[in-house]
């Protein structure tokens, strides 16, 4: 409940403040594990997709957000919590492991998960070669991947920007990708890595980005 009056509320404001523009919803499957795999320019990603997208997508989000003190601390708590973000503690030595197992359950009730293969947000506008969690995923729980393009919230908020601006911002939906060559092969790691640069290249073709280190390894 809470979440379908957050997403009342907040879906037309950030439609009028950020002049949204989405396209490609149909390519979203309605029912079923879906993996949402985007392109990352600014904080705000992680409210703008689950706001544009026409399912629940679950995001996973520092611990920090959720145990923030006072008003502020608990209008973050509750938005997160509405947008279907979960906490995940990035300081301890199996957080990688541990942030894939929690998506993967996720997954597995059949529901839809937002994750950004690249790992951290682009500084430089450019798109980083994929790390080969998104592949993990797709490949354990047998879904699809629908790569994702956001285009402009680097503008509302850049990174180290402590406020929003307004500024026109755009969400594009790719067609799923499926990977029947690689079905079972999760812990391949050359299958891993196949599936990983198949769904960067997809966001790279909605993004217009310009590839950065992709002749470098990734994990």
């Amino acid at each position: 409940m809470l979440y379908v009056v957050v997403r009342f509320l907040l879906r037309p404001l950030f439609h009028v403040v950020l002049r949204m523009h989405v396209t490609g919803r149909e390519n979203v499957p309605a029912t079923g594990p879906v993996i949402l795999a985007s392109n990352h320019l600014s904080f705000i990603d992680s409210m703008v997709i689950p706001l544009s997208a026409p399912r629940r997508v679950h995001y996973l989000a520092k611990a920090e957000y959720f145990t923030g003190t006072g008003i502020g601390g608990w209008l973050t708590r509750t938005l997160f919590t509405a947008l279907g973000a979960m906490p995940v503690q990035r300081q301890t030595s199996r957080a990688a492991q541990e942030a894939l197992d929690t998506a993967l359950a996720v997954l597995r009730r059949g529901e839809g998960f937002g994750i950004y293969p690249e790992g951290t947000r682009s500084r430089d506008g450019r798109l980083a070669r994929g790390k080969t969690g998104v592949a993990w995923l797709a490949l354990t729980a047998d879904c699809p991947v629908v790569p994702v393009a956001v285009h402009g919230t680097d503008r509302v908020q850049p990174v180290d920007s402590r406020w929003p601006r307004p500024h026109k911002v755009s969400v594009t939906f790719g067609e799923p990708l499926t990977f029947p060559e690689q079905r079972g092969m999760a812990r391949n790691g050359r299958a891993r890595r196949v599936v990983t640069d198949r769904v960067m290249e997809a966001i790279a073709e909605l993004s217009g980005q310009e590839k950065a280190g992709w002749g470098q390894p990734a994990a």
